[in-house]
């Protein structure tokens, strides 16, 4: 797990470009231009050209140009989130988040007129219900609450928002909240732009609160969802315990259950009117744009908006930890450790030096914990991470024991490998290591555009993007720290100041669940319109054309020894990406992904397996083997100017790997705690049990080597494997700056070839089930919710079907707009998280397969049953919500760039399918042709009254058995069952 925030990693990485091409004049300054009427900011020397306005009103707008794909990534970020909640109202900012979903008195509405006076009783019931204590009353209340929401329900078009964004083609439409954020995203086509601002503007003027006590039980299902979390747990213990003032550790984000059963209109509106103003908000695109003419539009679209005074969470200083606090967190799942230290602010020195430090102790191939836990498997796993916050950060050690080994034993690991640390028994050279691999992250995260918004709105919620320009000298600032400074900065930080949290297997003593409150389903009315909508779906855009892809020019084919290759020229960085592609994989060789994870703890007589960690580090490549059930692939990646000294060091490490009895031991004893590890993780039995259904008691998932097998297992017999894994027939994929002609010779002479391939053994075939009687496979796990799987094998994989079941997919599960998600969660309010599909597979010998899902309280187990069955029978029809699932496919397809090596993969995975073209171009031109009735008639075919396999993962102490018993026989399967040992 990488710890550090994503988006701060991503400045890191977005940094070091700025580096090499300003290296003369090693700085980064703000400068001041006015161009097309407006006044913007830029950083010189920054690689997104970020352009940072300020609008009249006070509303910040960031743009940065990206023209690789026909697309924008769009953040509108809030500074405010948890930490700002009311403390009568935690939970609050998130509530909102949910809210601005629900449209306005303008959209979400059929009529606003006969909709309001209904909202407005039930604001006043809910001032009611929060002012009421006796219980009885209380539910007399909510029954009110319940019949006034269900008349207003009436009124109101549910998902109108996400269908307006699917319907201008935007994808990913979602929003988050955090302790200093909230956040709202999407990703549109480019020539949508016009219709997204007028859409962006209207949500933003004045929400409207309504579907609310559906979407409240959305959120308890979510609040649910976090108490069968033992990460999260864990998670909140820390802020917790390392912010005794601070609300980053007094004010959860979801908020309390007292605060989630008493939520107060009144209270969310004052919230809003607070801090969705201009002067505390900021939209940050990312892609294909022009900012001149953008910043036009964003300020025509959003000058409505006024400045208003905005009071900050000023907190008071948190008093130095004088001493270690230890605590323990209870839960089913695996056993782990962390140490967790409070730092500084983000925009403090001493953060910068903090983050490298984590660097030097966890860089995911040669730090501290890297080479001295990890290598050596001294422990099950250990990393090391930075969690920045504005006013504070946490610096966190992560350890999981491995068999035999306790949690206090993992704590004395660490703690040695951060006296290291302090002590400087580490070489000095790693900084520059650490900033040129910042480097090759760089080339490849900076084309995408959600990198780009997702550093942007970093620095917008740290310092509103005034110190832009240290984010972009990020690395450069890095790359000057000595190991002195280290030292100093680890010894002051790094003390006896630390929060000690064991994750300890066993029950949670202190949940308390938040229980089902009684709920009429709402109307949705799907397939109605308002008449903003209309005037949004009327808007004139440029036509945008999809591109295809011609396996036959697109790829150059040549030959390196009677190894293909597969050749795409790099033309736009100074990456290399090379593949070893072999068509064989753990059905060929059940040994061989063991194979594959032992050869990273094995060295040559040349080097040790720690020494070859260096190596690729120091060159800024990287190297691995990974087989699949189907497929073994050597990927060799870096930069192009290190890739004859990558690609030959791998051909040695590869051929003169020797065996290490020790390692193996050490590795032998892993994969049991693994093993042991997956019996406790809900997610890992319930695919245990979706592999159970598809292909019946011995299937790929717990196929595995029995525990004699394992032990009994000798280094030899791996090390033969991967002497001999390149003898097989593989084919050469390379992505690079070379010439076709260079490669050829130069992988020629590196890569040593056979006079003939040897011929792979057979691939184990898995019979698929057919599901003749409906069945339940329980797995007994102690949770809160349920999770709920429908399995079915349907029927063979045909490339002409493929249109209609994309559209199916699109209308009937694949989305917030979809009847799956209007129904089960908008009407119901059954499940936070439900979807279906009718799974396409992979390989033309395969079926195809509908797959469904429901994770629910338990208590609504039977509901939710029913609720998904009946859908799965009958299909209600929209020809709105039909022609809205045709024309965001279309444009998903329109605004789809294939670009790189993706070629290559995209070409393999068609020839997996037995096509020699681009399938998209044949569903393209198809998908006008089809109607409402295909769909129905498919549904009808497909899905109406076939027979399903229910895969269960649930308590038994909180779900009613005899509710299963109605669907089907119930199999109650072991953990050995489902996992095979």
């Amino acid at each position: 797990m990488q710890l550090r925030k994503i988006f701060f990693s991503f400045v890191l990485v977005v940094i070091s470009l700025a580096s090499q091409t300003l290296l003369a004049q090693d700085k980064y300054v703000w400068k001041q231009v006015s161009a097309a009427g407006y006044t913007y900011k830029y950083v010189t020397g920054d690689p997104m050209q970020a352009r940072f306005y300020t609008l009249a009103n006070g509303l910040t707008v960031i743009l940065s140009p990206n023209h690789k794909e026909p697309r924008v990534s769009v953040r509108i970020a809030v500074r405010a989130g948890s930490n700002t909640d009311p403390r009568d109202h935690t939970g609050l900012a998130h509530y909102l988040e949910h809210l601005l979903f629900k449209g306005t008195d303008q959209f979400g509405s059929l009529d606003w007129a006969k909709e309001k006076p209904y909202l407005d009783q039930i604001d006043g019931l809910y001032e009611q219900y929060n002012s009421t204590k006796d219980s009885a009353k209380r539910r007399v209340i909510y029954h009110r609450i319940d019949s006034v929401s269900g008349l207003a329900s009436k009124y109101a078009i549910a998902n109108e928002y996400d269908k307006m964004m699917a319907n201008i083609g935007s994808t990913g439409t979602n929003a988050h909240t955090a302790v200093e954020e909230t956040v709202y995203e999407e990703d549109i086509p480019s020539n949508a732009m016009d219709k997204f601002l007028v859409v962006q503007a209207e949500r933003f003027r004045d929400p409207i609160l309504r579907l609310f006590h559906t979407e409240l039980e959305a959120v308890y299902e979510e609040k649910n969802r976090t108490l069968d979390n033992d990460g999260n747990k864990m998670y909140e213990a820390m802020l917790h315990s390392l912010f005794p003032t601070h609300n980053y550790g007094q004010q959860t984000t979801i908020g309390t259950i007292e605060h989630l059963k008493n939520p107060s209109l009144k209270a969310i509106r004052d919230y809003y009117h607070k801090y969705y103003v201009p002067n505390n908000m900021a939209i940050i695109m990312a892609g294909d744009i022009d900012p001149d003419q953008l910043i036009k539009k964003v300020d025509q679209a959003f000058a409505y908006m006024k400045r208003q005074p905005v009071q900050l969470y000023n907190p008071a200083p948190e008093k130095p930890l004088t001493a270690p606090i230890v605590k323990d967190i209870f839960g089913p799942s695996a056993e782990n450790m962390r140490i967790c230290y409070r730092t500084p602010a983000a925009t403090t020195h001493d953060a910068m030096v903090l983050d490298l430090i984590s660097s030097v102790l966890s860089n995911g191939k040669a730090g501290l914990l890297d080479l001295n836990l990890n290598k050596q498997q001294k422990v099950q796993g250990s990393q090391a991470g930075l969690l920045q916050y504005k006013d504070y950060g946490v610096f966190i050690l992560v350890g999981n024991a491995r068999q035999g080994q306790t949690l206090e034993e993992v704590k004395d690991l660490l703690m040695q490998q951060v006296d290291l640390l302090k002590k400087g028994n580490f070489d000095e050279s790693l900084i520059k290591a650490i900033v040129a691999n910042a480097k090759l992250s760089l080339l490849e995260e900076l084309e995408k555009n959600p990198t780009r918004t997702g550093a942007l709105v970093n620095g917008f919620i740290k310092h509103r993007g005034e110190k832009w320009d240290k984010d972009v000298s990020d690395l450069d600032d890095q790359a000057k720290v000595s190991k002195a400074e280290i030292m100093a900065i680890a010894n002051k930080y790094l003390g006896n100041n630390y929060v000690l949290l064991y994750k300890r297997k066993g029950e949670d003593k202190n949940i308390v669940k938040v229980d089902k409150p009684a709920i009429t389903p709402v109307e949705t009315n799907a397939g109605k319109q308002s008449p903003f909508v209309k005037k949004i779906e009327g808007m004139s855009v440029s036509d945008m054309h999809p591109q295809w892809l011609d396996f036959s020019s697109g790829i150059v084919r040549a030959k390196a020894g009677i190894a293909d290759v597969l050749y795409v020229p790099n033309k736009e960085n100074e990456l290399f990406h090379l593949y070893y592609r072999l068509e064989m994989g753990s059905r060929n060789n059940k040994l061989l992904p063991l194979a594959a994870q032992y050869f990273q703890f094995l060295g040559t007589d040349k080097y040790s397996s720690e020494q070859i960690s260096k190596e690729f580090y120091n060159i800024a490549c990287n190297f691995s083997i990974n087989a699949t059930a189907d497929v073994t692939t050597v990927s060799i990646t870096g930069l192009q100017e290190n890739f004859d000294k990558a690609a030959a060091l791998f051909e040695d490490i590869l051929a003169n790997c020797r065996p290490d009895t020790a390692a193996l031991a050490s590795l032998k004893g892993r994969i049991l705690k693994a093993r042991s590890n997956a019996k406790l993780n809900k997610q890992a039995i319930l695919q245990g049990l979706i592999n159970y259904a598809r292909y019946g008691e011995k299937n790929p998932y717990n196929d595995v080597l029995t525990t004699d097998e394992l032990n009994n297992l000798k280094a030899e017999d791996l090390v033969n494997i991967l002497h001999g894994l390149l003898s097989y027939k593989h084919s050469i994929i390379y992505y690079g700056k070379l010439p076709v002609e260079s490669f050829t010779s130069t992988i020629a002479s590196v890569h040593k070839l056979p006079a003939a391939f040897t011929t792979a053994p057979a691939r184990k075939e898995y019979p698929f089930t057919s599901q003749t009687t409906s069945q339940v496979l329980f797995a007994n796990y102690d949770m809160v919710q349920a999770e709920i799987c429908w399995i079915r094998n349907a029927a063979p994989y045909d490339v002409n079907k493929e249109p209609v079941v994309d559209v199916f997919d699109n209308y009937f599960g694949g989305g917030m707009g979809s009847i799956v998600f209007q129904t089960i969660r908008e009407s119901k309010a059954l499940a936070y998280s439900t979807f279906a599909t009718y799974g396409t597979p992979a390989r033309k010998e395969d079926p195809y397969y509908i797959l469904a899902y429901i994770g629910c309280q338990a208590d609504k187990m039977a509901d939710a049953l029913k609720g998904m069955n009946d859908l799965l029978n009958e299909l209600p029809v929209s020809d709105k919500g039909f022609e809205l699932a045709k024309v965001s496919l279309k444009k998903d397809i329109e605004t789809e760039r294939v670009t790189q090596d993706g070629i290559v993969f995209s070409y393999l995975a068609a020839k997996d399918k037995g096509l020699d073209y681009d399938q998209r171009k044949t569903e393209y031109e198809a998908l006008d042709k089809l109607s409402m009735e295909d769909v129905k008639r498919f549904h009808q075919d497909q899905l109406s009254g076939k027979k399903y396999t229910y895969c269960v993962v649930a308590s038994d102490k909180k779900v009613n058995m005899d509710d299963l018993k109605k669907v089907g026989e119930v199999k109650v399967l072991s953990l050995e069952e489902v996992f095979g040992y």
